[in-house]
């Protein structure tokens, strides 16, 4: 959640796109997929599981211990409360208030985006300022600690298979970075750590601050893959890729779209270049998480028709 905000804030004005429409309904998405990750809910089976769609089945709670997060917990309690069993689709339209019914707008969470600010403003990472926007004054959360915005987005490069270097963005003269030094004058998909092959891999972030031991963490691939997803979904992915060149923004937003397309597929599309067994979990417990990332990344990929 706090990623992808992340990446749609602008680093010295603190705000979000005033055009952007879809981002907090992404976030209610990436909720559901971090309860998933934290192995609190997941998709029902029943007599019918053969024959009804991912997207359709109901959503359960397998564990109310708290999370230590307050939206995460916040929703879980909804889920776990609610009278009516739901699906993934319908819980993301519920969080968000994407509902005509006025009955069902007490399950709309208030606010996520400015809690989220604030929450990544105790972490040291953002910071508050007072802005005047001509006739009301707002405030703002611009990056205070860019190494974490810096790590998310290499995250983000070695995802699309490009260079960690490829949207090296402007920083203040000995500030460092971990996407390391140097320019290129064209971009293009292969010259990352996954090669000509296009090859889904997991190379850890030098120096991480944020991602310590991310390269024995549980689901740490397929994290990165919904972290893309939601980008992508939300409107935000083109921020960090902001420097390169229109051909190989194009290439790497098709290649986003084409993962979403693999994980966004029950089962995933294991046919597919650019699925890996990496993304696969160690134990068959993992099957009830994988569900419910395809789930809403299959919701992600329709949200053109939905909003």
């Amino acid at each position: 959640m706090e990623e992808t905000l992340l990446l749609g804030l602008k680093d010295q004005e603190g705000y979000l796109s005033f055009w952007n429409d879809s981002l907090s309904y992404v976030l209610r998405g990436c909720m559901i997929m971090e309860l998933a990750f934290r192995r609190r809910i997941r998709i029902t089976k029943d007599a019918f599981t053969g024959m009804t769609g991912l997207t359709d089945r109901a959503v359960e709670v397998v564990s109310i211990k708290p999370t230590g997060e307050v939206l995460l917990d916040e929703a879980l309690r909804m889920i776990k409360t609610s009278e009516t069993r739901r699906s993934v689709a319908s819980w993301m339209d519920l969080l968000s208030g994407e509902t005509w019914n006025i009955a069902k707008a007490g399950y709309q969470l208030k606010q996520v985006r400015e809690r989220l600010a604030k929450g990544l403003v105790d972490k040291g990472v953002l910071r508050t300022e007072k802005r005047n926007f001509l006739f009301f004054d707002m405030a703002t959360h611009p990056v205070q600690d860019p190494r974490a915005k810096d790590e998310v987005i290499v995250r983000v490069l070695d995802t699309l298979n490009l260079p960690r270097n490829a949207a090296l963005p402007t920083r203040a003269p000995g500030t460092s970075s971990p996407m390391g030094s140097g320019t290129f004058s064209r971009y293009n998909l292969g010259q990352g750590i996954g090669g000509q092959a296009g090859r889904l891999c997991l190379a850890p972030v030098s120096g991480s601050r944020f991602y310590r031991g991310e390269e024995t963490s549980r689901f740490a691939l397929l994290r990165r893959v919904s972290l893309v997803a939601a980008a992508c979904a939300g409107s935000v992915l083109e921020n960090p890729l902001v420097h390169m060149d229109m051909e190989a923004r194009d290439r790497a937003v098709t290649r986003a779209e084409s993962m979403m397309d693999v994980y966004g597929h029950w089962p995933f599309k294991r046919d597919s270049p650019l699925y890996t067994a990496d993304a696969d979990g160690a134990d068959a417990g993992d099957l009830m998480v994988h569900e419910v990332i395809a789930a809403v990344i299959c919701v992600l990929r329709k949200m053109d028709r939905i909003i």
